[in-house]
């Protein structure tokens, strides 16, 4: 299949020219043709799939035709860095059509915000907490808007934001095309699309799985000797874009500067960053400024660059589903990749459930055993050796020494062995 079978309008090709694509993906073929027509969607897939551009093409087709220089279509999205990535794609896409589109998210100012809608734009990209801000202080209306996307709507309810986007479904319009799209479907998402969609066209595309073209690797590694490892791997491995997936913003912090010590062009993308920080990351990220990125869960969900070739589990992940959701950061656009996971024995349960929605083993390399953590305690082989220490302090003592000589002998070896213990 081909884009001309859609039948898009030559500006709207044009962008699909600048962007690069030449076959529309699954989720795309399946998507474009009933929004051409106007029909709800519930769409599940997994970050990867070309989602994104399967919303954004048939919007600008339809956009093209009626009024401008207002408020048309609304997409609303869980992340400042995905409403960016959003926007992003659309600039790229509408190059020639004419057609506008901002941003609406938290941590900048919100008037300027407020003036580039007002000044007339056909799209909005929105953060849903900012939106309904500016909402509330009737700094824009949504009256107008003909179509409502909600992306990444399981993550918008991991973040608490349902409550926020049923107020800002209540201000739109009742005639209205609507389109969600989710990567997994907890009941009170689908409860939310049973309320908000209008008889939509279903569409799953292996929404639980990663994509085929990714491999899956796993290191069994004690937690102190994970970092080590990375900084190994990412040389043995020629890592030339790798994503490090970390479980807090503290540790995705430390380990960026641990690796730019090491000699690496990393940086972190966490929550505690200001918008301009997070904005430097992405963007260096991008042109290849920084070949590392550490990054939480919920600050990655917007980054879409086609070329990483690593995503790296440091931390393994809470549920299967977000295994999916890290790894498909790799292996885009038909392209190879590969997703490298440390865990230890605490982590074997996930690892379990991960393999088994897998439907397969992760490879485990040869030669690697020794990384692994032991099952007994960790001080425990210590405590032998402090046994065999202490019976030849015993011998010793037997002796022809003096007995002040082997006191000072005992008393110095005891010290040596609580400073092995503080430093176990």
């Amino acid at each position: 299949m081909s884009f001309k079978d859609f039948k898009f309008h030559p500006k709207v090709n044009a962008g699909i020219s600048a962007c690069g694509y030449t076959c529309p993906t699954p989720i795309q073929q399946q998507t474009i043709p009933p929004i051409l027509a106007g029909k709800d969607i519930l769409g599940l897939a997994q970050t990867g799939t070309g989602k994104t551009a399967a919303f954004v093409l048939p919007i600008l087709q339809r956009l093209l035709d009626g009024p401008r220089n207002q408020l048309r279509a609304l997409i609303v999205a869980p992340t400042r860095e995905l409403v960016e990535q959003i926007h992003e794609n659309i600039v790229t896409m509408s190059v020639q059509t004419g057609l506008k589109s901002t941003v609406v998210y938290g941590g900048v100012g919100r008037n300027p915000q407020i003036k580039a809608i007002r000044a007339g734009v056909e799209i909005v990209v929105a953060c849903p907490g900012r939106l309904l801000d500016i909402l509330n202080e009737k700094g824009v209306s949504l009256s107008t808007v003909e179509t409502l996307v909600l992306d990444e709507a399981d993550h918008m309810f991991d973040k608490g934001f349902l409550p926020d986007i049923k107020r800002i479904v209540k201000q739109l319009p009742r005639k209205r095309q609507s389109l969600v799209f989710s990567a997994t479907m907890p009941k009170e998402i689908r409860h939310l699309a049973e309320e908000i969609l209008y008889k939509p066209v279903s569409v799953q595309i292996n929404h639980t799985l990663p994509a085929p073209t990714i491999s899956h690797t796993l290191f069994q590694v004690a937690r102190p000797q994970k970092t080590a490892l990375l900084k190994k791997l990412i040389v043995e491995q020629e890592m030339t874009s790798t994503v490090v997936f970390t479980r807090t913003k503290h540790k995705a912090r430390s380990l960026a500067i641990q690796l730019q010590k090491a000699g690496h062009r990393a940086a972190s993308l966490q929550g505690n960053l200001s918008q301009n920080n997070r904005q430097r990351a992405m963007d260096g990220f991008r042109d290849g400024t920084f070949s590392v990125l550490v990054a939480t869960d919920i600050a990655a969900r917007g980054i879409d660059v086609s070329d990483i070739s690593h995503v790296v589990n440091y931390d393994v992940p809470d549920t299967a589903e977000t295994y999916t959701h890290r790894t498909g950061r790799t292996g885009r656009a038909e392209k190879s990749g590969m997703a490298i996971t440390f865990a230890d024995h605490d982590d074997s349960k996930m690892i379990s459930l991960i393999e088994k929605n897998l439907g397969k083993k992760m490879l485990r390399p040869e030669g690697q055993a020794s990384l692994a953590p032991s099952s007994e305690p960790a001080c425990k082989p210590q405590a032998r050796r402090t046994t065999q220490s202490r019976d030849a302090v015993k011998k010793r003592s037997n002796s022809r020494s003096s007995k002040k000589n082997s006191q000072k002998k005992s008393s110095s070896l005891d010290f040596s062995i609580n400073n092995n213990r503080k430093q176990l």
